[in-house]
């Protein structure tokens, strides 16, 4: 796939985000574009994941072609004029944040209800023993209990975001009906729903206040009130809330995973969800 070469003085830069920065084409309302810092396999595999699950169906912006700046590579994306992430809405608007949290939680538990086709995808397990194997944090021994728990979790074939904060759902709303749709589907996969939901507890109830603030536009207070609503909607009002939280903070736990292949560093305040269960 030969990236196009592009002027990345036609664009706006709008937001950045771990991995990359975000941009608007100053006089073409349609195109938005997504530059990554680094890794050109990592857009690369963005790309071919984002046109997959268009394809499906699955709620998110039209994909279109992979293109370069001569030092950095891209992604252009049809742009949705207009849309907000479940995190900046919650902002922005905190006396909404049940009404955020239990819609975004629909939309998570009807991404999780859907089968995919396994020959297409990468099983989750798959990835996260490419993540465990790669970590230079973990000594051999947690190496080993993670790899053991990671084999005995459930096998599914529905769909996993990978990456599932309430940063990467976003809406457009227009005369006061919001359309959703998940964005960043670079770590899209397929497996057990739970593996995307330790990421929601960890985004909404791990953090510092200050990189909740930087990162989602809410303090602490506001982030777990989210959490709270998300999980009511997601699991029900029959659900034995307390078994359900002590295997959401697992998972939570080996998001620490995902979080040490981005930040190159040692997360302690995740890895604590693992102290005492996984080893």
């Amino acid at each position: 796939m030969n990236p196009i070469k592009i002027d990345l003085n036609d664009y706006i830069r709008t937001g950045e985000g771990a991995n990359g920065a975000s941009y608007n084409h100053k006089t073409d309302n349609s195109i938005m574009l997504k530059m990554y810092f680094r890794n050109f396999e990592a857009a690369q595999l963005e790309l071919e994941l984002a046109q997959k699950v268009y394809e499906m169906g699955i709620p998110s912006p039209e994909p279109g072609d992979l293109v370069t700046d001569g030092e950095r590579i891209g992604i252009r994306f049809r742009r949705l004029e207009g849309k907000k992430s479940y995190s900046r809405a919650c902002g922005d608007e905190p006396e909404k944040t049940e009404e955020y949290a239990r819609e975004f939680a629909r939309l998570c538990k009807k991404l999780h209800s859907i089968h995919v086709d396994t020959t297409q995808f990468e099983n989750v397990k798959d990835r996260l023993y490419k993540m465990l194997a790669e970590n230079p944090f973990f000594t051999p021994e947690q190496k080993e209990k993670i790899h053991a728990f990671i084999a005995a979790a459930p096998d599914t074939d529905t769909a996993i975001h990978g990456d599932l904060q309430f940063s990467n759902g976003i809406f457009v709303e227009k005369d006061g009906v919001r359309t959703p749709y998940f964005i960043d589907l670079g770590d899209f996969c397929y497996g057990y729903p739970m593996f995307d939901l330790g990421m929601v507890y960890l985004c909404c109830c791990l953090n510092d206040e200050s990189w909740t603030m930087e990162q989602y536009h809410m303090s602490n207070a506001t982030a777990r009130r989210f959490w709270d609503a998300f999980a009511l909607e997601y699991f029900g009002a029959d659900a034995d809330m307390e078994e359900v939280m002590k295997e959401v903070k697992i998972y939570a736990g080996l998001k620490t995973l995902i979080v040490e292949r981005d930040t190159h560093r040692p997360m302690p305040e995740f890895r604590a969800m693992l102290e005492g269960t996984i080893y």
